[in-house]
């Protein structure tokens, strides 16, 4: 059975504040925190905590989609603030595993965005080791 870890027992990395977006099911995932890099940028971080885990012990595959997804959402919107978005396509590569009371940071780029479909990728990382490759085209309209 898998160590019990709780992600609010190990501390958050230094200019990392808690992510206050998202709805319910974003909100299971965390606590995300955000470190700010601009107006519009940022780097994304969660600990990974036993209610993250898979039957091996190591974080769940779907839960690091979900946080990917997320991430790459809300850098989109971020760039577009009048614009309400939805996934169209998300692809992703798990290259290595996060174990409880591993950090992972997202580092988001936005590819290209035009007035109706929006590119983007992230990097899922432990330190300088990458965990999850994703990238996601997402469709955008006006919000009404």
């Amino acid at each position: 059975m898998a160590e019990q870890v709780s992600a609010e027992s190990l501390p958050v990395p230094e200019g990392f504040e808690k992510l206050n977006r998202g709805g319910p099911y974003f909100g299971a995932l965390g606590p995300v925190y955000e470190k700010r890099i601009g107006e519009r940028e940022a780097i994304f971080g969660v600990r990974i905590s036993s209610g993250h885990l898979n039957g091996n012990g190591v974080a769940h595959g779907g839960m690091l989609a979900t946080l990917a997804d997320s991430v790459l959402g809300i850098a989109i919107l971020r760039a577009h603030a009048d614009k309400r978005i939805a996934t169209v396509n998300l692809t992703t590569d798990f290259m290595e595993a996060a174990r409880p009371g591993d950090w992972v940071e997202a580092h988001v780029e936005i590819h290209r965005s035009g007035s109706r479909l929006a590119f983007a990728a992230c990097f899922l990382q432990v330190g300088e080791r990458r965990i999850l490759r994703a990238s996601g085209v997402f469709a955008m309209s006006a919000k009404v």
